[in-house]
């Protein structure tokens, strides 16, 4: 299961879901600020410093460039 921790105009988000998709591969998109709060996502991430933010299975794999390495 993939999960994509994405903000609103964010090239690198919407460069990953594009990436995503062309590997047929499905996504569960949750928009911070809209799904998740702000404040709720930190709490949950508090390492996060930068979206995309990335889990493969439970497990961090990070923002697009992390995702393209990934699948590599």
């Amino acid at each position: 299961m993939i999960e994509i921790y994405t903000k609103p105009s964010c090239p690198s988000c919407l460069n990953t879901k594009m990436f995503l998709q062309s590997k047929g591969l499905e996504y569960t998109e949750i928009k911070i600020g809209e799904d998740i709060s702000r404040e709720e996502f930190l709490e949950k991430f508090p390492e996060a410093r930068t979206v995309p933010w990335v889990l493969i299975d439970g497990n961090l794999i990070g923002g697009y460039e992390s995702v393209k390495a990934f699948y590599a």
